[in-house]
């Protein structure tokens, strides 16, 4: 059968919030795991820094960009207790980059399936062109498994120029796809120099293993025009946190790949209707999730921490505007957000911290 995109993602939260849980607990095979603060899991803590650019961003130009919020309240960025306060007298260079930093975005599950509607800070991207930095964009493949993605993104970046320095911008299962391909083929690290995660699904979700698998086959079944299908629930076995957390146990990328970490949280009244049936499931245990991650399942270990921002799993990275009035109107009921300012904050974060710290001595993973 063949349907629309909207009629797809109504679909599946549909039956995602109509099936029945599971009879059996999917633990067998997943690792020992412990949640921990991110100082005591070897992470740094970039918020105070991170707002600080973000405040300087929106005040220099960032507040004529759509959908404006504050930047010293929790209406952008949440204030979590033990933020570090900002840096003293330490300037933000807001002048155009010359950096040569070429950003280049890796999307996630299902995203493939709704390009003509969305891609990965889709609205975004011309600011920060205009700030100096070059964009670029990997289309992977919406509803298959993280290895095929990672060939993709190796194909991807070994096609780019020899002297290309790149920063990945990963969205969700992207962030899986991207680690994945970094550990598999480290050569990939003599050109990319950073991956920022925004709401990456680290850990994986425990949606993947609480959703029934017919529902991931029918997720992967559904016949769409823009996204070739899956093959059998490989997309959902990619994100099951026995696969995830067992893999970090076991692999490692490049230590010279810096990561950085953007975890999303939103409430009830700020979560798409599309998202709330899967938010009602991860609430139940974690009400601090996004509607599909859990906020500390989308840490990198090791990483920087940036920041929380209070938008949903969509609304983090892909806008639904001009391009789908009805997903607007009907699904992504809460996706105005910041895009633009939370990005390019984010990149001269990172374009800073690649100048003055010194290299790192170990990757991440086992």
């Amino acid at each position: 059968m063949r349907c629309t995109p909207a009629a797809f993602l109504f679909s599946v939260a549909f039956l995602a919030a109509c099936a029945p849980r599971p009879p059996e607990l999917r633990i067998a095979a997943m690792p020992p795991a412990i949640l921990l603060p991110t100082a005591k899991a070897g992470s740094t803590d970039g918020r105070g820094r991170f707002r600080e650019i973000y405040c300087a961003v929106r005040a220099d130009h960032g507040a004529e960009l759509p959908f404006d919020r504050p930047c010293d309240t929790s209406a952008a960025l949440w204030q979590l207790p033990g933020e570090p306060p900002p840096s003293s007298g330490q300037l933000v260079a807001l002048g155009p980059s010359s950096a040569g930093l070429t950003v280049v975005m890796v999307p996630g599950l299902l995203a493939e399936c709704l390009v003509s509607e969305s891609t990965v800070f889709g609205d975004a991207r011309a600011d920060l062109e205009a700030q100096g930095y070059q964009t670029g964009y990997i289309q992977t493949r919406g509803r298959q498994a993280s290895e095929i993605n990672a060939g993709i993104i190796r194909d991807a970046i070994r096609a780019m120029p020899a002297e290309a320095r790149i920063i990945l911008v990963t969205h969700s299962k992207g962030t899986v796809d991207s680690l994945l391909a970094l550990a598999t083929y480290p050569d990939l690290a003599d050109k990319v120099v950073a991956l920022v995660s925004v709401a990456g699904a680290v850990n994986g979700s425990p949606l993947a293993d609480i959703v029934p698998d017919w529902v991931a086959q029918m997720a992967e079944a559904i016949a769409l025009p823009e996204c070739p299908r899956g093959h059998g629930v490989e997309a959902a076995d990619s994100l099951r946190r026995s696969e995830r957390l067992t893999w970090l146990a076991t692999h490692a990328w490049p230590a010279s790949v810096r990561t950085y970490s953007l975890v999303a949280v939103a409430g009830p009244n700020d979560m798409s209707a599309v998202l709330r049936p899967f938010a009602d499931i991860l609430s139940r245990t974690e009400p601090a999730n996004d509607g599909l991650v859990v906020a500390s399942d989308a840490i990198i270990p090791g990483s920087t921490l940036l920041g929380y921002a209070h938008a949903d799993h969509l609304a983090i990275a892909m806008p639904f505007g001009a391009n789908a009035p009805l997903l607007g109107a009907t699904l992504m009921t809460h996706n105005d957000y910041p895009r633009a300012v939370l990005l390019e904050a984010a990149i001269r974060f990172v374009q800073e911290d690649l100048r003055l710290a010194p290299p790192p001595v170990s990757g991440g993973g086992g």
